[in-house]
């Protein structure tokens, strides 16, 4: 099995695929297209030991063939990630789960909010679902309502929401930002929403093709999502409430476009960045 895995390793090195879509290594990728096209559970150590026929074989590499030939990202093949230490169904009508808002969630959003005293979340461009159903879990007390503006996005979410037994808890909401919503009013707003301007989406690697552009493109700067999102999200959250938002490569757009705007930019253990957290006083103050 080893010997099979870095063999998948040394071909997609030296196809010089992109890594970035739940994997940062060639060994890694392998071993996620091997193990999948065996049919074999990804953490248990002894299954690396095991011997493998010559049809196996010929099985794993002809998944990873086509990694290389047609550039899908390792996720889609496999149709499965993880997030925030839970399993996700994924495939190309969604965005493929990566956000650094992972470890925040893990940390029931600490010290920023009192855990104990959340009721109410909100994802907005929920995808898969994946933001939203780690929320729900981190807070068993909380209801989650998750927006997308995708009806394809929404039934994969479904199957997620379903998989994790949170149907009483996860609402699916289909709409534009916060279009959708009414009066309603959250403890902790939260977004990881089309963050990728025009001339950065044309340079993208081949693998980003695979992704549905309306979860990645937003207009020229990359900025149209996150403009509603600080220019509304004031009016759903509730007094003591937070706003969180991954931006990405956009930060540096966000910070020049909302000078006034005193944002607190996150850093993360396991890395990753351009995620910023406002207050609802914060978001108020501006529009006063």
């Amino acid at each position: 099995m080893r010997a099979l895995i870095g063999r998948g390793a040394r071909r997609l090195q030296r196809a010089r695929v992109f890594f970035g879509h739940g994997t940062d290594n060639a060994w890694d990728e392998s071993a996620a297209l091997v193990l999948h096209a065996l049919g074999l559970p990804h953490f248990e150590d002894t299954v690396y030991d095991r011997r493998v026929g010559a049809r196996e074989a010929r099985r794993a590499e002809e998944l990873i063939t086509r990694r290389i030939r047609e550039r899908i990202p390792a996720v889609y093949l496999t149709g499965q990630t993880w997030f925030a230490g839970l399993s996700f169904r994924v495939d190309p009508r969604v965005l493929i789960p990566r956000s650094p808002i992972a470890e925040l969630i893990e940390r029931r959003f600490a010290p920023w909010i009192d855990p104990r005293r959340v009721r109410r979340i909100l994802d907005v461009g929920t995808g898969s679902g994946c933001i939203a159903i780690a929320s729900a879990k981190a807070f068993p007390r909380a209801h989650v309502d998750a927006v997308d503006i995708s009806a394809d996005a929404l039934e994969v979410a479904a199957i997620n929401v379903r998989r994790h037994r949170l149907g009483r808890r996860v609402r699916l909401v289909r709409g534009d930002h916060f279009s959708a919503l009414g009066a309603e009013r959250y403890d902790i707003i939260v977004s990881n929403p089309p963050y990728v301007g025009r001339r950065e989406l044309a340079s993208l690697p081949p693998e980003y093709r695979h992704e549905p552009p309306l979860a990645l493109a937003a207009g020229r700067a990359g900025l149209d999502s996150v403009r509603i999102i600080l220019g509304e999200s004031a009016d759903h959250l509730l007094p003591e409430g937070l706003l969180v938002v991954e931006v990405g490569n956009t930060e540096r757009a966000v910070r020049r476009a909302f000078k006034q705007l005193p944002f607190l930019w996150l850093e993360f253990e396991r890395g990753g960045g351009g995620v910023f957290l406002l207050s609802a006083e914060q978001l108020r103050a501006r529009g006063r």
